[in-house]
């Protein structure tokens, strides 16, 4: 193996590493907290949506859980990616080393916590009587793949501009929550009306990539139409914010 290649791997191990290790140092509960963020959501929102408001929806539990997961992980690497750079300062002035592996260990890290949360997927399957296919074999790899490259993306864009426009950190927050609401997680995106789906929809990066894991999970299908624009998306997203992390990253030693 030709020796840089090789060189990022260990760099991006050993920073992963820290990264799961600073996530739960002094934690009791560590990995339970992973999957408990997004079962108390599935709980509050089937009390709304399937209790309250009676939405005739089967297996509405699940369907929520198939969402949540997956959108966990972007939400938590994209809302820390402002202080990917900002916490790292002391190795970035001290280490000369490619400092757009930060925010792949982040983003990483996060991959590793949605993987381990999928046997809670399979557990509440079980529970509704639903059959696992064999299309995982193929689906989940694809579908991670897809999704790591347009996290990747858009962490490595707002880690970056951070460092330049602090406020970002607080918008970015704002900005992912918004995001969860435009996209169909919480309801199916048949219930979108005609006039609204281009917004929820056509245009939302996330939408077609949301709805291709919870099909993958629920019904084991993928359609090929929503993967080649999950797949586009995420591509966008990586020479966005590659482009900005090369235009701006000269600048890093300074700010920080």
């Amino acid at each position: 193996m030709n020796k840089r290649v090789q060189h990022y791997l260990d760099l991006i191990v050993v920073l992963t590493q820290k990264e799961i290790k600073v996530r739960y140092k002094n934690s009791v509960f560590g990995y339970l907290w992973s999957i408990g963020h997004p079962l108390a959501f599935a709980f509050v929102f089937f009390i709304a949506f399937k209790v309250v408001m009676k939405v005739q929806m089967e297996d509405y539990t699940l369907f929520l859980i198939a969402g949540l997961f997956p959108w966990q992980w972007f939400s938590n690497s994209v809302n820390a990616a402002p202080t990917v750079f900002w916490g790292n300062a002391s190795l970035i002035k001290k280490v000369n080393f490619s400092r757009h592996i930060l925010p792949v260990a982040t983003v990483l890290q996060d991959t590793i916590h949605f993987i381990l949360s999928i046997p809670v997927i399979v557990f509440f399957m079980f529970i509704y009587n639903k059959p696992i296919s064999l299309s995982w074999l193929y689906g989940i790899p694809l579908l991670l793949a897809i999704q790591f490259l347009l996290t990747y993306g858009v962490s490595l864009m707002v880690s970056s501009i951070n460092l330049f426009f602090r406020d970002l950190e607080r918008l970015t927050v704002i900005l992912t929550t918004l995001l969860f609401y435009f996209t169909p997680i919480i309801y199916p995106e048949t219930m979108v009306p005609e006039r609204y789906k281009f917004l929820v929809i056509d245009i939302n990066p996330l939408s077609a990539l949301m709805v291709s894991w919870r099909n993958l999970f629920l019904n084991g299908t993928l359609e090929p139409a929503s993967l080649i624009v999950s797949f586009v998306y995420s591509v966008l997203a990586f020479v966005l914010g590659y482009t900005v992390y090369r235009k701006l990253s000269w600048k890093f030693a300074e700010v920080i």
